[in-house]
């Protein structure tokens, strides 16, 4: 069976049959409801918070968001965008209670700084590595993604995304992309090994009221893998690099990634010095 990804682009695959298919299943209703109470459970929000629905579709979480209980620290105030306008339409055919935005998460999140306390995404972040035109790389919609993302968050915010890996490779891309763009980074997968596993990726922006990152969030959290690359950087000094040398050129190669560019892969000639030629 296909992934949805691999057949059509999310603004074309959801259109208005697609997209009400979607919303009126029971089974995919009921999912939905589990991953984003699960999800919830990972944000550990003490009170009222302002949340970012990415790829919120037909607003199925942001219902959730609305309704959770004063004890559970609720109800939560939340602004929700997708790419697919029929998405949005049945959304506001719903009434749902959160502001709706028609925008690619691959092109940025175009929100002043520090706007959100939280941010949810289920089920779309997979979508990102996909490229649809040639002038697009997967590794630049991720970035701009998650750069844009923790731009969003305030000082100690955090971010649960569930999402489906095509495989590890993917996984690992998606993960890696989250870190560079700053974040402690965590992966937690529930039922590994099933058909029914579910995988959340779990960010939070340092500062605030968060100590080492999000060891806060999934400290004693059995099956939890934290990848944080940051520190790395801070407890060895860059080395110096020469221009034209390999590791200047990989790192060069590596901005242009993250701006969106298209960058021929690396390959062991990478930075070769070219033998003299007669």
């Amino acid at each position: 069976m296909s992934r949805p990804e691999d057949t059509l682009p999310p603004d074309l695959f959801y259109n208005d049959t697609e997209s009400r298919k979607y919303t009126t299943s029971s089974r995919i209703r009921t999912i939905q409801s589990n991953m984003t109470h699960r999800a919830l459970s990972l944000l550990s929000l003490p009170s009222p918070s302002l949340i970012l629905d990415i790829g919120c579709g037909s607003g199925l979480s942001g219902e959730i968001l609305s309704t959770v209980s004063p004890s559970d620290g609720g109800p939560h105030i939340w602004v929700g965008m997708d790419i697919s306008a029929s998405m949005l339409d049945i959304a506001l055919q719903r009434d749902v209670d959160g502001d709706l935005l028609l925008a690619d998460i691959g092109q940025g999140i175009p929100f002043r700084a520090g706007a959100f306390d939280a941010a949810i995404s289920i089920s779309a972040i997979q979508w990102l590595c996909n490229a649809e035109s040639s002038e697009e790389s997967p590794q630049g919609r991720l970035a701009r993604f998650f750069n844009g993302l923790y731009a969003s968050l305030r000082r100690g915010g955090r971010a649960v995304c569930q999402f489906y890996p095509k495989n590890e490779a993917q996984r690992s891309m998606i993960s890696g992309a989250a870190i560079r763009a700053g974040f402690g980074a965590g992966i937690l997968e529930d039922d590994p090994g099933t058909k029914n596993s579910k995988v959340y990726l779990v960010l939070t922006v340092g500062g605030g009221d968060v100590r080492g990152d999000i060891t806060g969030v999934v400290k004693g959290m059995s099956g939890v893998d934290v990848v944080d690359a940051r520190r790395k950087g801070k407890e060895s000094k860059k080395r110096e690099e020469r221009k034209g040398s390999k590791r200047w050129i990989l790192r060069k190669k590596e901005q242009m990634e993250r701006k969106g560019k298209i960058v021929k892969p690396s390959s062991k000639y990478t930075g070769r010095k070219r033998g003299p030629t007669f």
